[in-house]
């Protein structure tokens, strides 16, 4: 392959962005996100059935990668990583409708998440919080199209 394809290939090919949380449990992370959620693992299973890295796809642009919590410092350097139950973000997914807010909610609380705020309707749209098993914080949410 010449130099010419290999320029093209990683300027013109889209990598998605990989968001990297820490977790506990790499089996129980897995089985959350494959089940709960509905999220596909990328890569050959390792001896554990979960392939390594441990990376979902939230959506073509978005990729999460559970790091065992020992082993997230390897990247990370002297920033310290956040005890289970601290939230340094949300993340959030859109739903189609307010039917599909509770039908995440109920599969994700089925596959261990802990709710956090049952669904609700608030000016800005449906949604309902939940917890993975590792403590990081997910809302799922139909906003009402913006006029």
């Amino acid at each position: 392959m010449d130099s010419t394809v290999l320029v093209c290939y990683h300027h013109c090919v889209p990598v998605p962005v990989v968001l990297a949380l820490p977790t506990d449990d790499r089996v129980r992370a897995h089985a959350f996100y494959r089940d709960g959620l509905g999220f596909a693992a990328v890569g050959e299973p390792a001896d554990d059935g979960v392939p390594e890295p441990l990376q979902v796809v939230v959506s073509d642009g978005l990729h999460l990668m559970l790091i065992p919590r020992g082993g997230f410092g390897w990247v990370t350097g002297d920033h310290g990583v956040a005890a289970p139950g601290t939230s340094e973000c949300l993340l959030s997914l859109p739903a189609a409708d307010d039917a599909e807010v509770d039908a995440v909610l109920a599969r994700a609380e089925a596959a261990g998440a802990t709710v956090v705020t049952r669904p609700t309707t608030l000016p800005w749209g449906h949604l309902a919080t939940f917890a993975d098993p590792d403590g990081h914080l997910w809302q799922v949410i139909h906003a009402p199209a913006q006029s």
